[in-house]
């Protein structure tokens, strides 16, 4: 029988189904896909909170509804930084990462397009939960080889200790479940 944690988002209620991470963690999953409710009303309430920026830059794919609701409603273009390497991404730059839903390491690229795009922009991060920041360091380090500058980074929920975190924005808290 699934357990759920219950939040707010926005003002939205929302239950959250819990996971294993390991024996000693369990997470509450935010997936916001088909959530087009609190696709649009959290990225509205973020769009409030972040300071001025060029270009939106998400990591794919689960944040790619956030960033591209984030885009329409600020006018503002938005790239995804893709977790293969596609034929048409011609002069790609790429970084590594591991996140603590995918357990294993993963890259991250941007192909020529989606370079010139932010090159000399400030850019903002934008992703759904922003946990242990291995993400966010890789899509960092995508912005500065791409030439652009961080206009900052946000999420809907920071989860655990990147709620403490000062370089973030964030609309809630998502706790972690530590096991006995």
């Amino acid at each position: 029988m699934s357990e759920y944690y219950s939040m707010k988002i926005a003002g939205l209620e929302r239950r959250l189904e819990k996971f294993p991470v390991n024996d000693k963690l369990d997470i509450a999953a935010f997936i916001i896909f088909g959530d087009v409710e609190l696709t649009v009303k959290g990225s509205e309430e973020l769009l409030k909170k972040v300071n001025d920026f060029d270009v939106i830059i998400t990591p794919e794919a689960k944040s790619i509804p956030i960033a591209y609701e984030m885009a329409r409603q600020s006018g503002k273009p938005y790239v995804i930084a893709r977790k293969a390497l596609k034929v048409y991404m011609r002069n790609s730059i790429e970084v590594s990462v591991t996140s603590i839903t995918t357990k294993k390491e993963q890259k991250l690229f941007l192909g020529e397009t989606e370079v010139n795009k932010i090159k000399g922009k400030r850019v903002l991060i934008v992703d759904d939960v922003i946990s242990t920041g291995e993400s966010l360091e890789a899509v960092r380090k995508l912005i500065s080889m791409a030439g652009a500058t961080e206009a900052g980074a946000c999420a809907f929920l920071a989860e655990g200790e990147a709620a403490d975190r000062h370089d973030i924005i964030y609309l809630e808290k998502l706790p972690v479940f530590i096991k006995d």
